[in-house]
């Protein structure tokens, strides 16, 4: 996978290291000659201009690029980086940093973006994710479709621990992706048993009833969960 990441700061360069270890191709882009020689990635390309420049787009060749990732410090600069990708180099896939909470509600499809990403709100979800065992956490929103990734620990007197995944009536537009025990990552089967602590994330539909899938949780397998 071909990867442009505009803004070689400490965010941009540690995507690039990622990208990097496995094994995709990435070109760094920043406007700033300090980028250029503070920590380089020595295994990345990289490109002395200004990403929100038609001109240095085209350099880029960004129409090749699969993914482009906006990582600036600059919420109006990944926006433009954002919207040039998709609109004028129809880059398949565009990711942009949010900075500022505030200017989340500007970061959609008509922006050109795919995918906003808001260390603030992450850091919050993971906050809360910290004391609020059993309680649902909305970690992540895909800006484009509207779905979302909830996370959810199951304490140890949660109905459903002790259920395999086949025998728990999950409800419409809920996806269970994976589950975290401890150290570990299961990609969940029908035969696989929940236990306590194990993190469940769901990928959640933009239609699906937002209060269903807590219901179905808190209620034991075969039984009919509540409706208030």
């Amino acid at each position: 996978m071909k990867v442009l990441i505009a803004g070689a700061g400490s965010v941009g360069r540690s995507i690039a290291r990622d990208l990097l270890d496995h094994g995709h191709e990435v070109l760094l882009m920043d406007h700033n000659p300090s980028a250029m020689r503070v920590a380089q990635v020595a295994e990345a390309e990289w490109m002395l201009a200004d990403a929100c420049e038609m001109a240095a787009l085209r350099e880029a060749a960004t129409e090749g690029m699969d993914v482009v990732v906006a990582a600036t410090g600059d919420d109006k600069a990944n926006l433009v980086v954002s919207f040039l990708s998709k609109t004028e180099f129809g880059v398949p896939r565009t990711v942009a940093r949010v900075n500022n909470p505030r200017n989340e509600w500007m970061y959609d499809a008509q922006w050109g973006v795919d995918v906003a990403v808001s260390t603030p709100r992450i850091m919050t979800a993971m906050v809360e994710e910290a004391v609020a065992i059993g309680d649902l956490v909305k970690v992540f929103t895909f800006h484009q479709s509207g779905a979302s990734i909830i996370e959810v620990t199951l304490p140890t007197d949660a109905p459903v621990v002790g259920a395999t995944v086949r025998e728990i009536d999950w409800p419409s537009e809920t996806v269970l992706s994976c589950i975290v025990r401890g150290d570990r990552t299961i990609a969940p089967s029908p035969a696989d048993t929940l236990e306590a602590r194990d993190e469940l994330l769901f990928i959640v539909s933009a239609e699906a009833d937002p209060e269903a899938l807590d219901r179905v949780l808190r209620t034991a397998p075969g039984a009919t969960p509540p409706t208030d």
